[in-house]
Protein backbone atom coordinates (compact mmCIF):
# COMPACT_ATOMS: atom_id res chain seq x y z
CA UNK A 1 0.00 0.00 0.00
CA UNK A 2 1.25 3.46 -0.82
CA UNK A 3 2.41 5.58 2.12
CA UNK A 4 0.42 8.76 2.64
CA UNK A 5 3.50 10.71 3.61
CA UNK A 6 6.17 9.19 1.37
CA UNK A 7 9.69 8.43 2.50
CA UNK A 8 11.10 10.70 5.18
CA UNK A 9 14.61 11.10 3.75
CA UNK A 10 16.09 13.10 6.62
CA UNK A 11 15.20 10.30 9.02
CA UNK A 12 16.64 7.65 6.72
CA UNK A 13 19.89 9.52 6.24
CA UNK A 14 20.37 9.85 9.96
CA UNK A 15 19.57 6.18 10.48
CA UNK A 16 21.88 4.80 7.83
CA UNK A 17 24.75 7.08 8.76
CA UNK A 18 24.42 5.92 12.33
CA UNK A 19 24.71 2.24 11.39
CA UNK A 20 27.29 2.62 8.61
CA UNK A 21 30.17 1.35 10.70
CA UNK A 22 28.38 -1.96 11.26
CA UNK A 23 28.57 -2.86 7.59
CA UNK A 24 31.87 -1.29 6.50
CA UNK A 25 33.91 -3.49 4.16
CA UNK A 26 37.47 -3.07 2.92
CA UNK A 27 37.92 -1.02 -0.27
CA UNK A 28 40.48 -1.61 -2.97
CA UNK A 29 41.84 1.90 -3.53
CA UNK A 30 42.57 1.10 -7.16
CA UNK A 31 43.52 -1.70 -9.46
CA UNK A 32 46.12 0.48 -11.09
CA UNK A 33 48.06 1.54 -8.00
CA UNK A 34 49.86 4.84 -8.47
CA UNK A 35 48.16 5.32 -11.85
CA UNK A 36 44.94 6.36 -10.13
CA UNK A 37 44.49 9.80 -8.58
CA UNK A 38 41.75 10.61 -6.09
CA UNK A 39 41.19 14.30 -5.25
CA UNK A 40 38.69 16.08 -3.02
CA UNK A 41 37.24 19.58 -3.44
CA UNK A 42 34.91 21.61 -1.20
CA UNK A 43 31.45 22.61 -2.46
CA UNK A 44 28.19 23.83 -0.91
CA UNK A 45 26.48 22.19 2.08
CA UNK A 46 25.05 18.70 1.61
CA UNK A 47 25.70 18.23 -2.12
CA UNK A 48 23.60 15.63 -3.91
CA UNK A 49 23.35 15.83 -7.70
CA UNK A 50 26.00 16.39 -10.37
CA UNK A 51 26.00 17.18 -14.05
CA UNK A 52 28.62 18.32 -16.54
CA UNK A 53 28.46 20.84 -19.38
CA UNK A 54 31.52 19.29 -21.00
CA UNK A 55 34.11 21.57 -19.41
CA UNK A 56 32.71 22.08 -15.93
CA UNK A 57 31.02 20.19 -13.12
CA UNK A 58 27.81 21.54 -11.57
CA UNK A 59 26.91 20.47 -8.05
CA UNK A 60 23.57 20.94 -6.30
CA UNK A 61 23.14 21.75 -2.61
CA UNK A 62 20.27 20.44 -0.52
CA UNK A 63 21.01 22.85 2.33
CA UNK A 64 21.57 26.15 0.51
CA UNK A 65 19.93 28.09 -2.31
CA UNK A 66 23.00 27.82 -4.56
CA UNK A 67 24.69 25.50 -7.02
CA UNK A 68 28.46 25.34 -7.46
CA UNK A 69 30.33 25.33 -10.76
CA UNK A 70 33.82 23.76 -10.79
CA UNK A 71 36.34 23.57 -13.61
CA UNK A 72 36.64 19.88 -14.45
CA UNK A 73 40.35 20.02 -15.23
CA UNK A 74 41.48 21.10 -11.74
CA UNK A 75 38.43 21.47 -9.46
CA UNK A 76 38.69 25.27 -9.22
CA UNK A 77 35.40 26.83 -8.14
CA UNK A 78 34.30 29.14 -10.96
CA UNK A 79 31.16 30.39 -9.28
CA UNK A 80 28.35 29.84 -6.81
CA UNK A 81 24.99 30.78 -8.29
CA UNK A 82 21.46 31.24 -6.88
CA UNK A 83 19.26 28.36 -7.98
CA UNK A 84 15.88 29.34 -6.60
CA UNK A 85 16.21 27.25 -3.45
CA UNK A 86 17.84 24.02 -2.25
CA UNK A 87 18.29 21.66 -5.19
CA UNK A 88 18.58 17.91 -5.57
CA UNK A 89 19.41 16.68 -9.08
CA UNK A 90 20.67 18.47 -12.19
CA UNK A 91 20.90 17.97 -15.94
CA UNK A 92 22.43 19.84 -18.91
CA UNK A 93 20.44 20.55 -22.08
CA UNK A 94 23.35 21.63 -24.26
CA UNK A 95 23.25 25.27 -23.17
CA UNK A 96 21.62 25.42 -19.74
CA UNK A 97 21.63 23.69 -16.38
CA UNK A 98 18.31 22.50 -14.92
CA UNK A 99 17.87 21.64 -11.24
CA UNK A 100 15.01 20.07 -9.27
CA UNK A 101 13.73 21.43 -5.95
CA UNK A 102 12.50 18.43 -3.97
CA UNK A 103 12.90 20.06 -0.57
CA UNK A 104 11.24 23.40 -1.28
CA UNK A 105 8.40 23.54 -3.75
CA UNK A 106 7.03 22.15 -6.97
CA UNK A 107 9.48 23.82 -9.34
CA UNK A 108 12.57 23.35 -11.44
CA UNK A 109 15.06 26.09 -12.26
CA UNK A 110 17.00 26.83 -15.44
CA UNK A 111 20.47 28.44 -15.29
CA UNK A 112 22.63 29.53 -18.21
CA UNK A 113 25.72 27.34 -18.17
CA UNK A 114 28.09 30.00 -19.50
CA UNK A 115 27.63 32.42 -16.60
CA UNK A 116 25.16 30.89 -14.14
CA UNK A 117 22.44 33.45 -14.81
CA UNK A 118 19.02 32.35 -13.58
CA UNK A 119 16.80 32.15 -16.66
CA UNK A 120 13.59 30.97 -15.06
CA UNK A 121 11.80 28.88 -12.48
CA UNK A 122 8.97 26.68 -13.73
CA UNK A 123 6.14 24.77 -12.02
CA UNK A 124 6.04 20.97 -12.11
CA UNK A 125 4.45 18.32 -9.89
CA UNK A 126 4.95 17.92 -6.15
CA UNK A 127 8.44 17.18 -4.86
CA UNK A 128 10.39 17.04 -8.15
CA UNK A 129 13.24 14.60 -7.83
CA UNK A 130 15.05 13.12 -10.83
CA UNK A 131 15.62 15.34 -13.87
CA UNK A 132 16.82 14.44 -17.36
CA UNK A 133 17.38 15.91 -20.82
CA UNK A 134 16.60 13.36 -23.54
CA UNK A 135 18.12 15.42 -26.35
CA UNK A 136 14.84 17.19 -27.05
CA UNK A 137 12.89 17.70 -23.83
CA UNK A 138 13.35 17.93 -20.07
CA UNK A 139 11.78 15.17 -17.95
CA UNK A 140 11.14 15.45 -14.19
CA UNK A 141 9.94 12.82 -11.71
CA UNK A 142 7.39 14.10 -9.16
CA UNK A 143 7.88 12.01 -6.04
CA UNK A 144 4.62 12.83 -4.25
CA UNK A 145 2.43 12.94 -7.38
CA UNK A 146 3.41 9.55 -8.86
CA UNK A 147 3.99 11.27 -12.20
CA UNK A 148 6.61 12.60 -14.56
CA UNK A 149 6.43 15.91 -16.40
CA UNK A 150 7.77 16.50 -19.91
CA UNK A 151 8.91 20.11 -20.42
CA UNK A 152 9.91 22.24 -23.39
CA UNK A 153 13.49 23.35 -22.59
CA UNK A 154 12.97 26.63 -24.43
CA UNK A 155 10.38 28.07 -22.06
CA UNK A 156 9.60 25.42 -19.43
CA UNK A 157 6.09 24.74 -20.77
CA UNK A 158 4.71 21.40 -19.55
CA UNK A 159 4.13 19.25 -22.64
CA UNK A 160 2.69 16.31 -20.75
CA UNK A 161 2.10 14.73 -17.35
CA UNK A 162 2.25 10.94 -17.19
CA UNK A 163 1.61 8.41 -14.42
CA UNK A 164 4.50 6.11 -13.48
CA UNK A 165 4.06 4.34 -10.12
CA UNK A 166 4.37 5.06 -6.42
CA UNK A 167 6.98 7.71 -5.63
CA UNK A 168 8.98 8.00 -8.87
CA UNK A 169 12.64 8.69 -8.14
CA UNK A 170 15.39 8.14 -10.73
CA UNK A 171 15.05 8.61 -14.49
CA UNK A 172 16.93 7.43 -17.58
CA UNK A 173 16.58 7.50 -21.40
CA UNK A 174 17.49 4.64 -23.74
CA UNK A 175 17.16 6.55 -27.00
CA UNK A 176 13.46 5.81 -27.41
CA UNK A 177 11.91 5.36 -23.99
CA UNK A 178 11.99 7.00 -20.57
CA UNK A 179 12.67 4.67 -17.62
CA UNK A 180 11.67 5.58 -14.05
CA UNK A 181 12.27 3.87 -10.70
CA UNK A 182 9.27 3.78 -8.35
CA UNK A 183 10.77 3.88 -4.88
CA UNK A 184 7.88 2.57 -2.78
CA UNK A 185 6.42 0.22 -5.40
CA UNK A 186 9.69 -1.64 -6.06
CA UNK A 187 9.19 -1.35 -9.82
CA UNK A 188 10.62 0.31 -12.91
CA UNK A 189 8.27 1.89 -15.45
CA UNK A 190 8.94 2.50 -19.14
CA UNK A 191 7.25 5.34 -21.07
CA UNK A 192 7.54 6.13 -24.77
CA UNK A 193 9.43 9.42 -24.96
CA UNK A 194 7.58 10.73 -27.99
CA UNK A 195 4.16 10.79 -26.33
CA UNK A 196 4.48 9.41 -22.78
CA UNK A 197 2.58 6.20 -23.57
CA UNK A 198 2.95 3.67 -20.74
CA UNK A 199 4.86 0.63 -22.02
CA UNK A 200 4.97 -1.47 -18.87
CA UNK A 201 6.40 -1.92 -15.40
CA UNK A 202 8.98 -4.44 -14.22
CA UNK A 203 9.37 -5.69 -10.67
CA UNK A 204 12.80 -5.14 -9.15
CA UNK A 205 13.89 -5.28 -5.50
CA UNK A 206 13.54 -3.01 -2.48
CA UNK A 207 13.38 0.76 -2.92
CA UNK A 208 14.94 1.31 -6.37
CA UNK A 209 16.71 4.67 -6.66
CA UNK A 210 19.23 5.35 -9.42
CA UNK A 211 18.67 4.14 -12.98
CA UNK A 212 21.01 4.35 -15.95
CA UNK A 213 21.35 3.29 -19.60
CA UNK A 214 24.83 2.16 -20.64
CA UNK A 215 24.11 2.06 -24.37
CA UNK A 216 22.87 -1.53 -24.25
CA UNK A 217 21.07 -2.21 -20.98
CA UNK A 218 19.24 -0.51 -18.15
CA UNK A 219 20.81 -0.59 -14.67
CA UNK A 220 18.78 -0.16 -11.47
CA UNK A 221 20.16 0.46 -7.97
CA UNK A 222 18.03 -1.28 -5.33
CA UNK A 223 18.77 0.98 -2.37
CA UNK A 224 16.81 -1.06 0.16
CA UNK A 225 18.71 -4.33 -0.20
CA UNK A 226 22.11 -3.38 -1.58
CA UNK A 227 21.73 -4.88 -5.05
CA UNK A 228 21.71 -3.92 -8.71
CA UNK A 229 19.39 -5.21 -11.42
CA UNK A 230 20.19 -5.17 -15.14
CA UNK A 231 17.29 -5.07 -17.63
CA UNK A 232 17.26 -5.60 -21.39
CA UNK A 233 15.27 -2.54 -22.60
CA UNK A 234 14.25 -4.29 -25.82
CA UNK A 235 12.46 -7.17 -24.10
CA UNK A 236 11.99 -5.98 -20.53
CA UNK A 237 13.71 -9.15 -19.29
CA UNK A 238 15.84 -8.95 -16.16
CA UNK A 239 19.34 -10.13 -17.05
CA UNK A 240 20.61 -10.39 -13.49
CA UNK A 241 20.24 -9.08 -9.96
CA UNK A 242 23.41 -9.11 -7.87
CA UNK A 243 24.32 -7.99 -4.40
CA UNK A 244 26.80 -5.10 -4.44
CA UNK A 245 27.88 -5.04 -0.79
CA UNK A 246 25.62 -5.89 2.12
CA UNK A 247 24.18 -2.71 3.63
CA UNK A 248 25.81 -0.56 0.96
CA UNK A 249 22.73 1.52 -0.03
CA UNK A 250 23.55 1.82 -3.77
CA UNK A 251 22.42 5.17 -5.10
CA UNK A 252 23.44 6.46 -8.56
CA UNK A 253 25.29 5.38 -11.71
CA UNK A 254 27.74 6.79 -14.22
CA UNK A 255 29.32 5.22 -17.30
CA UNK A 256 32.82 5.93 -18.62
CA UNK A 257 32.40 4.20 -21.98
CA UNK A 258 33.74 0.88 -20.70
CA UNK A 259 32.73 0.47 -17.07
CA UNK A 260 29.67 1.22 -14.97
CA UNK A 261 30.27 3.12 -11.72
CA UNK A 262 27.92 3.00 -8.73
CA UNK A 263 27.93 5.04 -5.52
CA UNK A 264 27.49 3.09 -2.26
CA UNK A 265 26.24 5.62 0.26
CA UNK A 266 26.66 3.45 3.33
CA UNK A 267 30.20 2.32 2.55
CA UNK A 268 31.72 5.62 1.44
CA UNK A 269 32.91 4.22 -1.87
CA UNK A 270 32.13 3.79 -5.52
CA UNK A 271 32.25 0.44 -7.27
CA UNK A 272 33.45 0.08 -10.84
CA UNK A 273 32.23 -2.95 -12.79
CA UNK A 274 32.06 -4.32 -16.29
CA UNK A 275 28.85 -4.23 -18.30
CA UNK A 276 28.13 -7.79 -17.20
CA UNK A 277 28.41 -6.79 -13.54
CA UNK A 278 31.73 -8.60 -13.04
CA UNK A 279 35.28 -7.43 -12.38
CA UNK A 280 34.32 -5.11 -9.55
CA UNK A 281 36.75 -2.65 -7.96
CA UNK A 282 36.09 -0.22 -5.14
CA UNK A 283 37.40 3.34 -4.81
CA UNK A 284 37.11 5.47 -1.66
CA UNK A 285 35.09 8.68 -1.56
CA UNK A 286 33.96 11.05 1.17
CA UNK A 287 31.12 10.37 3.58
CA UNK A 288 27.77 9.27 2.13
CA UNK A 289 28.40 9.49 -1.64
CA UNK A 290 25.25 9.99 -3.70
CA UNK A 291 25.34 11.70 -7.13
CA UNK A 292 27.95 10.73 -9.71
CA UNK A 293 28.94 11.87 -13.21
CA UNK A 294 31.64 11.17 -15.81
CA UNK A 295 33.16 14.24 -17.49
CA UNK A 296 34.94 12.44 -20.33
CA UNK A 297 38.06 11.74 -18.31
CA UNK A 298 37.26 11.54 -14.60
CA UNK A 299 34.50 10.31 -12.32
CA UNK A 300 33.03 12.90 -9.94
CA UNK A 301 31.07 12.02 -6.80
CA UNK A 302 29.02 14.23 -4.45
CA UNK A 303 29.69 13.46 -0.78
CA UNK A 304 26.53 14.48 1.07
CA UNK A 305 27.92 14.38 4.60
CA UNK A 306 31.31 16.00 3.87
CA UNK A 307 30.27 19.01 1.76
CA UNK A 308 32.78 17.87 -0.84
CA UNK A 309 33.11 16.19 -4.21
CA UNK A 310 35.60 13.44 -5.05
CA UNK A 311 37.36 13.29 -8.42
CA UNK A 312 38.69 9.87 -9.51
CA UNK A 313 41.00 9.74 -12.51
CA UNK A 314 42.41 6.50 -13.96
CA UNK A 315 45.57 7.41 -15.86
Amino acid sequence: MKSNTGMHFSFLLGLVLGIAALFALPVCASEDGADTSIETFPVGPHPWGLTTDGDNIWVTSTSSDNVTKLRASDGTILGTFPAGGPSLYATFDGANIWVSHFYVDSTVTKLRASDGALLGTFPVGRAPYGILFDGTNIWVTNYFDDTVNKLDPADGTILGTFYTGFNPYGIAFDGRNIWVTNFEQYTVTSLRASDGTWRGSINVLLEPTGIFFDGYNIWVANWGDGSVTQIDPRTGNKLFTDQVEFGSLPQDFAFDGTHVWLTNSNHNNVVRMKRNGRGRRGYPTGNFPVGIVFDGRSIWVANYDDDTVTKITLH
